[in-house]
């Protein structure tokens, strides 16, 4: 799939914002130690990726109530739903000067029913001339996603028989439709019942 940028400027894809905060003292602290442990610039956004992934768990795994939005905070809790762990990633990229946005998926139950939109990040490494799409949701049993450049390792491919959706745009920030959710959510049970379900 050709991924499309919302923003025809590559600057946008590393600006800060209120949710992709790469400004904040956590944000530059989290990066600067995954820098010191890395190389060039594809070892760290490999290394960022495993971090997000693996240290940062779903809260629907964990059981966690707790919303969050801001990439900040999704590091000082360890803690946030796809979207907010792929705002994080974001910003992680962003700190170290790699382009990165946000893209997603429309996925459903197997019997197509009850449709959510899942959210992923694309990020371009220097020298590569496309966006490449990477998950961080955070594996588990049935769910191995990877960092690939080459060949996508999503948590989910999408079933377009069952009327599953990549949406090809990289956005620079989060759709209004995922913030509004996010921000407007009490807890993890609001945020279930208010999940946009489309794009």
């Amino acid at each position: 799939m050709q991924l499309i940028q919302q923003s025809p400027d590559i600057a946008s894809y590393l600006d800060a914002d209120d949710a992709i905060d790469h400004e904040h003292p956590r944000v530059r602290k989290v990066a600067a130690d995954l820098a010191h442990e890395t190389g060039d610039a594809y070892t760290y956004a490999r290394t960022a990726f495993t971090y997000v992934r693996d240290t940062v768990p779903h809260s629907a795994d964990s059981g966690d109530p707790r919303v969050t939005w801001r990439a900040s905070d999704v590091l000082a809790t360890r803690n946030g739903i796809c979207y907010a762990k792929s705002i994080a990633l974001t910003a992680l990229l962003r700190a170290h000067g790699i382009p990165a946005g946000l893209c997603y998926q429309r996925l459903a139950d197997d019997d197509g029913t009850s449709p959510v939109v899942h959210g992923l990040v694309a990020l371009r490494l220097p020298g590569h001339d496309r966006w490449a799409r990477v998950d961080p949701r955070g594996n588990k049993p049935g769910i191995d996603a990877r960092f690939s450049l080459e060949e996508e390792r999503l948590a989910w491919t999408v079933r377009g028989h069952l009327g599953e959706v990549d949406y090809p745009t990289v956005y620079a920030g989060p759709p209004p439709e995922v913030l509004h959710a996010l921000r407007n959510a009490r807890d993890r049970t609001e945020l279930w019942r208010t999940l946009p379900t489309h794009l």
